[in-house]
């Protein structure tokens, strides 16, 4: 799964700036992207204490099919279902069936046998279906029937059940209870907010879906299914496997069997009911997809998920598993709980995916769209025994993304991937350490983290580069083919690499899934003319009795008189000192030559080590590293003439940082850096580039007299018409007023934050009801964003605006689905505290929210 959390990367939300569209990155990156994909749905403030052991469920019957007719009742928002359990004891006999099933109304139980007898008349054998009421007892999650008498494995049960499900209507405050999570959700039920469609969807990840059909909702349970959806005939439906009827009831609904013929866990179930466009292709092995839209984006389905047959192309050759499934559906739903979810043949994504073709200029959701497609392998062919175990799911699917930008767009853009992740895993690691595979913790969605994630991702980024990649993609294709539609615990993985490599890898599995934490490492660097040796002093800091001494192969690089020598070393001690020949004092030492470790290394540099290292270094990591080491330092022309240089180069980030680099210059070889940034901002292929350079263009001045920044207004890039027409604007030329207007209704987000940051600056009154539209049709990300310059603006507004605002305010934070966005008008209302009864609506606000996540981030504001 990716979410909000995830996709999106996790960072410490210790501020908020009513700051918009002041750097390209803020141009284009909304809060949830601050938060770990599939990608991370719940995030802990605060270093993780170890609670109970949570082993594997014990599993007492295996549920094999599930029957399940569907009807909805829109107005009360509840499910009217039948659920027909195909079932047998899993060992041992058994007299009772227990399922999970959560806030229910049961109505009936039958369990049903068919009695078989012989006609003498017509000498045939007649069976006739029996159904006998069963006794149960129920406490609104767990449901436990007593069956007619004790069975034995070797005897196939069904057990029929008639219920209600009420997912807004759950008992809350128990045991492992998730408050917002429902399993069932409806949006708009009652279609009274106009412009929003009527939609129903399913997320059941990790036990939630037994809150709308009775089951056994644990992870190591697999079953197969038939969905009969009942719905109005004018709405679309969506969910696992195959429709193979579809039948018109004749009273303006109609019912779709949609069949699951492969076995999957409950949490990967699904369904989604609406109205949405459909576009189908077929690859060439006859596999259906298709991608369901709101209308509007009917035209630009292709565009969105186009790349999905070449992802699965690529990933079935590259994991030697074809995609074991009957189909693959994307969905893209209104206010989704988060970023995505691999719901097997049938994913569902936010609302954010939609993009029109222009809006895909600036960069799409191949990352999201490639993370959920793996997990058609990595969870839903082989699916983690245990929560404990997630990042058997998270982790290769996080790696995927890796593995999919390294194919399709080059190793550099996927090493800036890469670099993403150790900072979000990092960022994390500041609050938070504990094992990857973790038996003892307190809540199940405390797995949904950076270290199941981004941390997992890179573990096996150093185990792809320790044992290579014929041995790497070798040792997941065995995994994959003996464990399918299976479960498996990280020990099952560890040995399919050591039935290929044919080495014990427990040293590898120990240190980085079970022992927490990562390495920190020092190192000191001098040279002997006399023994003509340079030697490397290594000193792992990390704290070794909470964490390890790690065992760390890697390569050193040594550059002496411009020639690099590769060296292949182990660190395996707290101190170590290496040795190597040097005829001269090297040019430069690249520690972890291949920038493959999941750690910290502080490994001091001139500034010449740098320059050397941005010109002979291959790698973009290396580059990043020398240009990191180098900003803000354009003191000499030897500098100066590398960030020049950088200007030019092959890879978009490089190019960004250079240009970024003379943000606010004034010095020497002005004229010569300013025509440089023109040119980037006037002809680099890359928007994130052209919009970096008209960011650096304007902190030279006043940019009103420059025709630059008009001539951007016309940009095929979205980002680059909204960094311009911030920068334009700001300086309140004489047709400001007539620009803002032009752009004011622009289909694209950004563009109309950017005028609302010109609105803001003015604070016409009259440009209250105009905050108030364009907020209500964003999407909850751009929302989010805009509700910060909708706070600049109620700052500088009369006090009558600023109480006009409050109650709308107050309808957001208490009742948006989504969080960061109630989490922003919480912090908007919070400028608004000079009026009276502002801090009482603010407390109350806290009191009553009752997101885990939510509550944390008050916490960490003092302020719950």
């Amino acid at each position: 799964m990716t979410s909000f959390l995830t996709s999106t990367k996790i960072k410490s939300v210790t501020c908020l700036l009513f700051v918009c569209l002041t750097t390209a990155a803020q141009a284009t990156t909304p809060f949830p992207s601050e938060f770990p994909a599939d990608t991370v749905r719940r995030v802990e403030g605060s270093v993780s204490t170890q609670g109970p052991y949570r082993p594997a469920r014990t599993l007492k019957n295996d549920i094999l099919h599930t029957k399940l007719n569907l009807r909805f009742d829109w107005l009360r928002q509840h499910v009217l279902g039948t659920a027909v359990l195909t079932f047998k004891p899993y060992f041992y006999p058994q007299n009772r069936l227990e399922l999970d099933a959560k806030g229910f109304d049961i109505q009936a139980i039958y369990q049903i046998d068919t009695l078989v007898r012989y006609d003498s008349l017509t000498n045939q054998t007649i069976r006739e279906p029996i159904q006998d009421v069963l006794e149960y007892t129920y406490d609104r999650r767990k449901l436990n029937i007593q069956l007619r008498r004790a069975y034995t494995r070797k005897e196939t049960l069904y057990v029929q059940i008639d219920y209600v499900a009420k997912p807004n209507e759950l008992p809350r405050g128990e045991p492992d209870d998730h408050p917002n999570d429902k399993g069932l959700y409806f949006i708009n039920a009652d279609g009274l907010d106009e412009g929003k469609p009527r939609q129903i969807w399913t997320q059941g990840e990790t036990e939630s879906n037994s809150c709308w059909f009775p089951t056994v909702d644990s992870p190591n349970e697999k079953f197969i299914h038939d969905f009969y959806i009942t719905v109005d005939s004018t709405f679309k439906t969506l969910s696992n496997g195959l429709m193979i009827g579809s039948v018109d009831n004749g009273d303006g609904s109609r019912t779709d069997h949609w069949k699951q013929s492969l076995p999957h866990a409950p949490y990967l179930a699904m369904l989604a009911v609406g109205d949405f466009a459909v576009t189908r292709e077929m690859m060439p092995n006859g596999l259906e997809l298709s991608y369901y839209v709101e209308p509007k984006y009917a035209a630009d389905a292709k565009a969105i998920f186009g790349r999905t047959p070449e992802m699965i192309a690529f990933f079935s050759n590259i994991f030697g598993v074809e995609f074991p499934w009957e189909k693959y559906a994307q969905i893209s739903v209104r206010d989704f709980v988060a970023g995505a979810m691999e719901n097997t043949t049938a994913t569902i994504h936010e609302e954010g995916v939609q993009a029109d073709t222009r809006t895909l200029v600036d960069g799409n959701s191949d990352a999201v769209i490639a993370h959920e497609l793996a997990h058609h392998w990595f969870g839903n062919l082989v699916t983690c025994e245990e929560w404990g175990q997630l990042p058997l799911n998270e982790s290769f699917a996080n790696y995927s993304e890796y593995l999919w930008a390294e194919y399709y767009s080059g190793k550099d853009e996927a090493d800036w991937q890469n670099l993403q992740e150790l900072k979000q895993y990092l960022g994390e690691a500041d609050q938070k350490m504990v094992p990857m595979i973790r038996y003892f913790y307190k809540d199940r969605e405390d797995m949904f983290d950076s270290h199941s994630y981004s941390k997992g991702g890179r573990i096996l980024h150093m185990l792809r580069n320790y044992v290579g990649d014929d041995a790497f993609f070798l040792a997941l294709k065995n995994y994959l083919k003996e464990h399918r539609f299976a479960t498996a615990e990280i020990n099952d993985l560890r040995m399919a690499f050591e039935k290929v490599t044919g080495e014990d890898l427990n040293w590898f599995f120990d240190q980085w899934f079970m022992q927490r934490g990562h390495p920190v490492l020092k190192v000191e660097q001098e040279f002997s003319a006399a023994n003509q040796k340079v030697r490397l002093k290594i000193s792992q800091l990390q704290d070794t009795l909470a964490t390890t001494v790690y065992r760390l192969p890697l390569k050193v690089d040594i550059w002496v008189d411009s020639i690099k020598t590769r060296y292949d070393v182990v660190i395996n001690k707290a101190r170590q000192t290496l040795e190597f020949p040097a005829k001269y004092r090297p040019d430069l030492v690249i520690f972890d030559a291949e920038s493959q470790l999941l750690g910290t290394i502080d490994h001091p540099k001139s500034r010449q080590e740098a320059i050397f290292q941005f010109y002979n270094a291959s790698t973009f990591l290396s580059k990043y590293e020398a240009m990191t080491q180098l900003e803000g330092k354009l003191i000499d022309s030897t500098t100066r003439h590398l960030m020049l240089t950088a200007m030019t180069d092959p890879f978009w980030k490089i190019r960004q940082m250079a240009v970024s680099n003379f943000a606010e210059y004034d010095g020497l070889e002005f004229v010569e850096a300013e025509r440089a940034i023109q040119s980037r901002a006037r002809i680099d292929p890359n928007s994130q580039v052209r919009a970096e350079a008209i960011l650096t263009l304007a902190s030279f001045g006043d940019n009103s007299n420059d025709p630059l920044f008009r001539e951007a207004l016309n940009d095929t890039s979205y980002l680059v018409v909204s960094v311009a027409l911030d920068s334009y604007l700001i300086g309140k030329p004489g047709d400001a007023n007539d620009i803002a207007a032009r752009f004011e209704n622009s289909p694209n987000d950004a563009i109309v934050a950017a005028v609302g940051n010109y609105y803001a600056s003015i604070a016409s009154p009259d440009r209250y009801e105009w905050f108030l539209e364009k907020m209500d049709k964003m999407n909850p990300s751009d929302r989010y964003n805009f509700l910060q310059v909708f706070g600049k603006y109620l700052i500088k507004s009369p006090s009558e605006i600023q109480r006009r605002s409050i109650p709308v305010l107050e309808s957001l934070a208490r009742n948006s689905p989504s969080y960061f966005v109630r989490f922003g008008a919480y912090q908007v209302l919070g400028l608004l505290t000079d009026i009276q009864g502002v801090t009482s609506i603010r407390k109350d606000i806290r009191s009553n929210e009752r997101d885990p996540k939510l509550k944390e981030m008050y916490s960490q504001f003092g302020e719950f």
